[in-house]
């Protein structure tokens, strides 16, 4: 059995390593903030420690094995439901809120620990998924800018041959094409065009000099 001072001191390092990684997530104005991964750390803490020493009674007449991995497992899987909870799928191609459900996960995972006694990986885990959620983030933005694709959008008169127009505007300026989109609706040529690993004053030089080009109705452009 666990002494008074061992429960408390496993179910508080849970809820401090929980709310560590929560106000991560708080400060960027999720949903699933400091209370949220607390409780979340918490209850797998409890729940690991229900599942070690909470039928010590039944096991003292020997016909019980105890399994404390088996909770440990319903735990792992069972915070998926929560996790789905955080995700938003906003339309075609974008989806918010993977990291705060994979950081529900991961905390679900520090609560195990926490309540398994290994303070150590479970300090070691929180401050990784801290460096993580916090000190790599400018790193990935600004990877993320430097290889996505920049997305320019042409809207042009009805009477314009739109491959003939992207041709001799990239023979031109040599312009290298992620994918590139026509669409004819309402009287007007609508293209769109991705470039990559094109440098932003490319591909403004190359929009300066096709503004004022005669089948151009409106140029939009978002990287």
């Amino acid at each position: 059995m666990l002494s008074y001072q061992e429960t408390v001191i496993r179910l508080v390092l849970a809820a401090a390593f929980g709310a560590a990684v929560g106000l991560e997530r708080e400060r960027k104005n999720w949903a699933a903030g400091m209370r949220t991964h607390m409780m979340v750390c918490l209850g797998a803490s409890l729940m690991m420690m229900v599942s070690s020493f909470g039928f010590s009674d039944i096991l003292k007449t020997g016909h019980v094995t105890l399994d404390p991995s088996r909770v440990a497992a319903q735990v792992v899987s069972g915070i998926g439901f929560l996790g789905a909870g955080t995700i938003m799928f906003l339309k075609q191609g974008i989806v918010k809120g993977l990291t705060t459900a994979s950081g529900l996960w991961t905390v679900a995972g520090i609560g195990l620990a926490c309540g398994g006694g290994m303070y150590f990986a479970a300090l070691i885990a929180t401050i990784f998924v801290l460096i993580i959620l916090w000190v790599l983030q400018p790193l990935e933005k600004r990877l993320v800018q430097r290889y996505a694709p920049r997305i320019l959008r042409l809207t042009l008169t009805n009477d314009t041959n739109p491959m003939r127009f992207v041709d001799e505007w990239l023979d031109t300026e040599q312009l290298k094409l992620a994918n590139l989109f026509f669409d004819k609706a309402n009287n007007e040529i609508t293209i769109e065009i991705g470039f990559q690993g094109q440098k932003d004053k490319e591909i403004l030089a190359a929009i300066d000099k096709i503004q004022h080009h005669s089948s151009i109705k409106e140029i939009a452009w978002r990287k």
